[in-house]
């Protein structure tokens, strides 16, 4: 009867159609029913559903039969929450955030939850006061409250959530003071594990307590702006010295600035305008990871500028508007590498204004209106807008000139580009995606960053880098994410508007809505830290089910029940044939659509990569760099495109290695090899500084190798002389690098295609290793190989591997020993249907000391040296390399041990001062037990000597090799 159940279940639920589990405990039945009662309009799914721990209810887990967690965001929710929700006691988490239409006041009965560990009510429409209740969770940890319509004062009971980290209480109408703790009441000083304090935009009044920081605090936030705040900045404040952020703009705070604020050396932010602040202006020497500065509007004394304004080498953003500061303004300022805007209009600075003849190179604003300065020096450095409108300046003869005129922003905003979509219109409901051109449905909100540190949002890398974040972090498909209408709001926030378009067709479904909002609403989502600290409202997201999809009524239900009942037998045929055809499904979708899912699954990772060191390149980006991918600058072709070189603005020249337009041929190769170097760093693999995927278009950009591959080196191709000594160089870096991949990478990786056009060098003839897209990574130590369909380049191949599909670190060594005997003969691995290994295993004859039987082999170029040092045993480590069995070929680490050796004692130094090519698929059936070197095998193709192996890859067997 299980069975029966369990397949009804099965079919029912690929038709549509809801099957429900009965629950243990009818108490939680109750309760939630009766939060279901209270919510209008809720899903057609739902509305068949009586369990809450039954499938059909998109975000409820359930332990036992009991709720344990409810994920409820951006879910379109109306009505009251209703107090039965106290009855919920095994609760763990609760997200309802994002839905405006649940309004009306918190229950006390909320704080029966004692195991509550996560609360999320951001973004609704909740009011009344915040019920003291809430003191009595003594697991929270995150507490969101924000953005909604709560009124009264902050219960000082939140001061017992000893464990509490995240407190956001933003966004409402609360009024009254900051509760602290007295010797009968608790108060906000105890939280000493909190790091977010996050009370603006409400209507707080009464002063800042001394008694609310201390030095044993770890808060990195605190966010005061816009409220009625009154008195002076407390002296404590100084201590917690851990604050990244701290924002007390739009008060009433008076009195001076306190002298120990510079002590704040990890702030980030500091605002303290529209004050009614007095006394000199604040010294914040020492402040060295400043970036953004606005003291504006306050009362301080008149002063001339203080040397501390040249000393902030990180400063981004100076304003200090409505001041009182005279004298002329220090030419150093405009040197600071970071500064991007200097915003101090309406001062009393006189003189000459002198900007010397050099500027840093983000300085796009200087704002000095209204002041008194007389005559200006501008030398050649600076090129972008200067507003000097209101000086006397511009009331002499130069009263024409640009700057003494109101300008336009020249560069505006940054927004998503939708050029590559052309005029590609979509019905009002639905938008264009910037990835695909389809239109869709998105998932949108807002992006509300508080506290950005910079003010240049023209900048594409910058916000290149928070779409990449957000499609990587949230597990969304490359290019599916747009920004739109940038700018600082009268909060001076950065106000953003998001849209996340799913990975294939027009909706999202229920469960990706609720994972998405989780992350964004519980701050699990974290924005490169130029943003800062931020809040996101989403809006209601239309689900498919709302576009006339119909619901099935009861008695369809029961009579599709009653069909399966019956054919019970049958259906467990069918659920076994539908559980093997769908892992054959999806390991072909892994291969045709390899950016499904960014981040890799399974035991291969712990996660998306962090992608550390490499930048996202726009295409137009790419295209100038490249004189529009110019024939001139082309530098290689394969099966996967062609690669380019490039000079980037800075001047750094780049390998560009662009797929064929329009083809997803190499896709997966493409997201490994980007994961891949973004997880390794090394002096002798190749560094990726980026890529472009952007409209279609896959590119990866390299560090330039200038003396091009070894194989192009040992063919004659480049005018560079490859003695011995430098043949023992090229092996030895090589081999570093292998052997880093091998044993210091984590988890391991096999390259899996090591071959001489994988082996560049740079302008020192360093050899790295480039081509990481067959890598393979190695999790599961204790059975010591991978798996794994064959793929390679013939005569590099492991035969070992290629006959078992058991992939280990050996078959690299074996590849590297072909490479090796490359390095001796200068020949390709196959060449006329001869074997090189086999060929120097017959030809070698240990009784000729000098050359062991080779000469007639050895490359002509090295033959002619007197004394090839060290070359018996170079030649003897390669054939142990390339021994058919793995248990007998050493490891990339012995190998590098012995080279190490071979150089050092002949007196040598062993430290010497990616575009690549497409690589052979095995996709086609050889029996397994044939060898791939077999001579008659090598015959049926002859390999042309000049282009075997070239850029563009090697040799195709005709059958595919599938692992048993």
């Amino acid at each position: 009867m299980a069975v029966a159940r369990l397949l009804l279940c099965y079919l029912i639920l690929t038709s549509g159609i809801h099957l429900i589990y009965t629950v243990t405990d009818p108490r939680d039945v109750t309760i939630l029913q009766s939060l279901k009662d209270q919510w209008e309009n809720t899903p057609p799914s739902w509305q068949k559903s009586d369990d809450p721990c039954g499938t059909s209810w998109e975000g409820v887990t359930c332990n036992n039969s009991r709720v344990t967690a409810l994920g409820l965001s951006t879910m379109g929710l109306k009505g009251k929450l209703s107090g039965d929700i106290g009855g919920l006691i095994e609760l763990i988490s609760l997200d309802l955030s994002f839905n405006r239409g649940l309004t009306g006041s918190l229950s006390p009965r909320i704080g029966d939850l004692q195991k509550l560990n996560i609360l999320i009510l951001a973004g609704c429409s909740f009011s009344g006061s915040i019920p003291r209740e809430l003191g009595k969770l003594a697991e929270l940890s995150f507490l969101a409250l924000n953005s909604n319509n709560f009124t009264g004062e902050i219960p000082p009971t939140l001061g017992n959530l000893s464990k509490l980290y995240w407190l956001d209480l933003a966004d409402n109408q609360l009024t009254g003071p900051i509760p602290v703790s007295t010797s009968s009441s608790p108060g906000l000083d105890l939280l000493k594990k909190a790091k977010h304090f996050h009370f603006n935009k409400n209507q707080l009044s009464g002063s800042i307590p001394g008694i609310l920081f201390s030095g044993d605090m770890v808060l990195i936030h605190v966010l005061f702006d816009g409220n009625q705040l009154s008195g002076s900045i407390p002296i404590t404040l100084g201590l917690v010295q851990t604050l990244e952020v701290l924002r007390l703009d739009r008060n009433v705070l008076n009195g001076s600035v306190p002298s120990n604020l510079n002590n704040l050396t990890s702030v980030v932010e500091l605002n303290l305008a529209h004050n009614e602040l007095s006394g000199p202006l604040p010294n914040l020497s020492g402040m060295n990871s400043l970036n953004y500065l606005d003291l504006s509007n306050n009362s301080f004394h008149k002063s001339e500028v203080p040397v501390w304004f040249s000393t902030l080498q990180s400063l981004t953003t100076l304003v200090i508007e409505y001041g009182s500061l005279h004298g002329s303004v220090p030419q150093k300022l405009f040197a600071l590498p970071q500064l991007q805007q200097v915003k101090l209009r309406n001062n009393a600075f006189n003189e000459t204004l002198n900007m010397g003849g050099i500027s840093g190179r983000q300085l796009t604003l200087v704002d000095l209106q209204n002041n008194e300065i007389s005559s200006i020096t501008l030398g050649s450095g600076y090129k972008n807008t200067l507003i000097l409108i209101g000086n006397p300046v511009c009331d002499t003869a130069l009263g024409n000139t640009n700057y003494c005129q109101l300008q336009q922003q020249s560069a505006k905003p940054y927004s998503t580009s939708l050029a590559n979509c052309g005029s590609k219109s979509c019905p009002a409901d639905q938008k264009v995606s910037p990835q695909s051109c389809d239109c869709a449905y998105p998932y949108q909100g807002t992006f509300y960053f508080r506290g950005p540190s910079f003010r240049e949002l023209s900048n594409v890398n910058t916000f290149h880098s928070l779409e990449m974040s957000l499609w990587v972090k949230l597990d969304l498909t490359p290019g599916s994410v747009s920004l739109q209408n940038s700018f600082f709001n009268i909060d001076d926030y950065l106000q953003v508007q998001l849209e996340l378009f799913p990975p294939a067709g027009k909706f999202f479904n229920r469960s990706e809505v609720e994972r998405i909002g989780f992350k964004l609403s519980n701050q699990t989502y974290k924005p490169p830290p130029e943003f800062g600290p931020y809040y996101f409202i989403a809006s209601p997201y239309t689900f498919q089910a709302e576009h006339g999809e119909t619901s099935i009524s009861s008695r369809q239900v029961i009579g599709i029940a009653t069909g399966c009942t019956i054919l019970v037998l049958l259906l467990f045929g069918l659920a076994l044939y539908a559980i093997r055809q769908k892992k054959i499904a999806e390991r072909a979708i892994g291969l045709s659509r390899p950016f499904a899912s960014w981040a890799p699954s399974g035991n291969d990772s712990e996660g998306a990569p962090q992608l550390k060191g490499a930048r996202w390149f726009s295409y137009d980006e790419l295209k100038k760099c490249t004189s529009n991918f110019s024939e001139r600058n082309e530098i290689g072709s394969g099966g996967y495109g062609k690669v380019y070189r490039g000079t980037l603005a800075n001047g750094q020249i780049i390998a560009i290695k662009r797929a064929q337009h329009g083809s997803m041929q190499g896709g997966l190769e493409f997201k490994t090899e980007i994961e891949l170097l973004s997880r390794v760093h090394h002096k002798n693999l190749v560094g990726l500084v980026g890529f472009c995927f952007e409209q279609g278009e896959q590119v990866l950009v390299y560090e330039y190798m200038p003396n091009g591959s070894l194989r192009e080196n040992l063919s004659g191709k480049t005018s560079i002389y490859l003695d011995w000594k430098r043949r023992l160089r090229v092996a030895l870096g090589s081999a570093r690098g292998l052997a880093y991949l091998h044993e210091l990478a984590n988890p391991p990786i096999i390259h899996r295609d090591v071959k001489s056009t994988n082996i560049l060098l740079d302008q020192n003839l360093t050899a790295k290793v480039a081509d990481f897209g067959l890598s393979k990574l190695v999790s599961d130590s204790s059975k010591g190989h991978v798996s794994t369909q064959v793929k390679g380049t013939l005569g590099y191949l492991d035969p070992e591997y290629y006959m078992t599909q058991q992939l280990t670190e050996k078959s690299d060594v074996y590849s590297f020993g072909v490479v090796m005997l490359e390095l001796i003969t200068a020949k390709q691995p196959i060449e006329k249907g001869k074997y090189v290994v086999r060929e120097m295993r017959t030809a070698i004859n240990k009784n000729d000391e000098e050359h062991y039987g080779l000469s007639n082999m050895i490359d002509p170029v090295i033959r002619s040296t007197p004394n090839l040092i060290g070359f018996t045993r170079f030649l003897d480590l390669a054939m142990q390399c390339v021994e058919e069995a793995a248990a007998d070929r050493p490891t990339m680490s012995e190998v590098v041990k012995m080279l190490e050796n071979i150089l050092q004692n002949d007196g040598l130094e062993t430290n010497s001062t990616s575009a690549s090519s497409s690589i052979t698929d095995f996709g086609t059936t050889i029996a397994a037990s044939r060898h791939p070197y077999n001579k008659d095998a090598l015959q049926r193709k002859e390999i042309n000597d000049t282009h075997a192996f070239d850029y563009s890859g090697g040799y195709t067997l005709p059958t595919n090799v599938e692992p048993k």
